[in-house]
């Protein structure tokens, strides 16, 4: 009867995702595909192979290499905003450090408004308060990490083991000693990696926000695009690719010295 069950289930849940998957396909429209040329697909993928090289370094600041350091700082710069500002909503909204339900509730809901936008709108508003450039960047990639890794940190929080913190209370240690020796102690590691990951996903991000005037590698990106300058986008695309590569090897060195 169990087997049987098993089987009755594996099979409902096959079946309840062909079903979504028919769903969501229901409303595409594939009928552009008929203007799909294999001529164009090849001269536009053989200029893609071809990267003008020149164009990463020319010494001016509207080169690759310099727009793609722009990117890098905007990235850390919006990661480091998001981290500071992630702690206090992290403090307002774990539930293991207050007694009554309704705080945290507070702080996870405000947590789910911010991340809720992607960049590319924070970027948009941002732009529209303080201009064009890469500090509307910086504020939108913070603005939105605040949200993601206040959650990524209120789970950490609410999820540590609280024999170390019930040590510190029995010895009379009221909550903000609680907090710098029990908890703090035991969480650092975990937010450091958490924060390190999240500067890889800021990175690309910020990649993408010089599509609408926030600074970095993007405004270059779509202008190439738009002219059908295959090779000055495909040194764009690799500079990006080698970039994250790198930082990915970064930061999973210092994620393994944390452990």
């Amino acid at each position: 009867m169990k087997a049987n069950y098993s089987k009755f289930r594996k099979w409902g849940v096959l079946l309840l995702t062909a079903g979504f998957l028919l769903w969501c396909a229901w409303d595409i429209d594939f009928s552009t595909f008929r203007y799909f040329s294999w001529g164009s697909f090849r001269g536009t993928l053989m200029s893609l192979l071809h990267p003008d090289v020149s164009a990463f370094y020319t010494g001016s600041t509207e080169d690759i290499f310099s727009l793609m350091l722009m990117t890098i700082a905007i990235g850390f710069f919006g990661t480091t905003v998001g981290t500071v500002l992630a702690i206090p909503f992290t403090l307002f909204s774990a539930s293991n450090l207050w007694r009554n339900p309704v705080t945290p509730r507070i702080g996870k809901f405000i947590l789910d408004v911010l991340r809720a936008f992607p960049e590319l709108v924070y970027a948009i508003i941002f732009i529209k308060v303080v201009g064009p450039g890469p500090f509307a960047g910086v504020l939108a990639i913070g603005v939105h990490q605040v949200g993601m890794l206040g959650k990524l940190f209120t789970e950490e929080m609410e999820r540590m083991d609280e024999s170390a913190a019930e040590a510190c209370r029995a010895v009379g240690a009221n909550g903000v000693q609680v907090l710098f020796y029990a908890r703090i102690p035991q969480l650092m590691p975990i937010y450091a990696s958490l924060v390190l990951n999240h500067f890889e996903i800021a990175v690309r991000s910020a990649s993408t926000l010089g599509l609408v005037g926030a600074g970095g590698i993007g405004a270059t990106l779509i202008f190439a695009i738009q002219a059908a300058r295959w090779s000055r986008v495909s040194i764009i695309l690799l500079t990006v690719i080698v970039t994250v590569f790198l930082l990915d090897l970064l930061t999973g060195f210092i994620r393994k010295k944390l452990r």
